[in-house]
């Protein structure tokens, strides 16, 4: 039994102070409030202690792009060029490498928990490994190496876009039919912190009835989906099919309680309608979704209409779950010129709960009894976090003020280094020149 004194925590009832969380085999077997001083051979957590943070939307690869995509400008479909450029220089090994740095830095961030939305499946020019999901075993195995769960979404990929032959780039990414993705990505077997659910790349890249097939197919599983990241989406949709994506979604029977829609961006009321009363989940990627200058979606008006909300890294512009949580609320300020559209509750939720729920782990997000152990310390006294009320220390904190992670009852991080891993800093510099010399 590990205890874990709290100074401040963030509960199911509120946030409390001096809670000790008592851990057993990776789960907390009790949470009980102490008096202002920390029992003997308890660890100590000061300030905030929050649940760990749930990344729900992850491509880990696109982590080598950062800071290489800016010099032109240009849009969505001219930084993918780029991405397909990198895409086609990773392999099983090298993959392996960069994806246990990205989630070491994950890890030093908060993030207790990622979905990885997995695409990249097979070699360069659409050939097979002998082992046929050597890619996803790379991320599985950087996961555990960084000390963090993870739910494998495996993503069909079928078409280059609506009544399109796939490009050259995009051969590797497809199984060729729904059959042989199944084929492959079964039997879909969890192991210890690894879970495998199943993704829809988007409207574009699997075909209606694919998309009715492969629904039947998940069962209870997470189904993930890119919806509506793009006007251009919308617009093509609408021509070929006389519906936007989201109603594509529904007429197939692709949309519930065990679906997330991620970006969600360009919706219509009749969308954001449909979503809600289907209780389809919905990711948002802040920082993505301003680096690519994708747009701000109806955040607000989607929870009201019951999606829950949670937020993902996707191309990691940024690893940085707190500023994900704010730029949700900012971007309803600057959508709508109303502040306090989301309530810290409502973020914190997103980030931990929601997010959990949405990559199958509806146990985890929380700090009470039977949840995994799952713990992210935020300092109350750094140059950004001095002087702000511990219930609102998540609209001014950064990952920087990140000085302990507990994950499933083990520490991972300390002061923004790995315990297991050391300088992730060096691990990315490493795994990213590889790539690109």
């Amino acid at each position: 039994m590990t205890a874990y004194w709290c100074e401040y925590a963030w509960l199911p009832s509120g946030l409390g102070d001096g809670a000790l969380v008592d851990v057993d085999d990776g789960r907390i077997a009790a949470v009980t409030s102490t008096s202002d001083s920390p029992p003997a051979g308890a660890h100590v957590l000061r300030g905030v202690v929050f649940p760990g943070f749930a990344n729900v939307h992850s491509h880990a690869f696109h982590r080598a792009l950062r800071g290489r995509t800016h010099a032109d400008g240009g849009t969505f479909w001219t930084w993918r060029r780029g991405m397909y450029e990198l895409a086609s220089r990773l392999d099983p090994d090298s993959y392996l490498r960069l994806a246990t740095a990205v989630y070491a830095e994950m890890a030093v961030a908060g993030v207790t928990v990622v979905g990885e939305f997995h695409y990249l499946h097979h070699p360069p020019g659409g050939g097979r490994y002998a082992e046929p999901n050597a890619m996803g075993e790379a991320l599985r195995e950087a996961a555990l190496a960084a000390g963090i769960r993870m739910t494998l979404l495996d993503t069909c990929y079928l078409t280059g876009g609506i009544d399109a032959p796939l490009s050259p780039e995009q051969q590797r990414f497809s199984d060729g039919s729904v059959e042989a993705w199944a084929a492959r990505a079964q039997p879909r077997t969890d192991r210890g912190l690894t879970r495998v659910g199943a993704a829809i790349h988007s409207v574009r890249a699997v075909p209606p009835p694919a998309i009715a097939e492969i629904s039947t197919l998940v069962e209870d599983r997470p189904l993930h989906i890119h919806v509506s990241e793009q006007p251009a989406e919308n617009e093509a949709c609408l021509v070929a099919y006389g519906r936007t994506p989201v109603q594509l979604l529904a007429d197939s029977g692709a949309l519930g309680p065990n679906t997330t829609a991620v970006h969600a961006t360009h919706l219509s009321t009749t969308d954001v309608e449909a979503l809600g009363a289907s209780r389809t989940a919905a990711c948002f990627c802040p920082t993505t979704e301003a680096d690519l200058a994708d747009g701000i979606g109806p955040a607000r008006e989607l929870l009201d209409a019951g999606s829950p909300l949670s937020l993902g890294s996707d191309q990691h512009a940024v690893v940085d779950p707190l500023v994900e949580a704010r730029a949700l609320e900012h971007g309803e300020r600057l959508r709508t010129g109303q502040r306090g559209r989301l309530t810290p509750e409502e973020l914190m939720t997103a980030l931990t709960s929601a997010g959990n729920t949405a990559l199958g782990w509806p146990d985890a997000g929380v700090i009470q009894q039977g949840a995994p152990a799952d713990l992210v310390a935020v300092r109350l006294d750094s140059v950004r976090t001095a002087g702000c009320h511990p219930s609102q220390v998540m609209l001014a904190a950064t990952a920087s003020d990140v000085h302990t992670v507990v994950s499933s009852g083990r520490v991972v991080a300390v002061d923004g280094q790995h315990e297991q891993l050391g300088d992730v800093g060096r691990l990315l510099q490493a795994a990213i020149e590889e790539l690109w010399s």
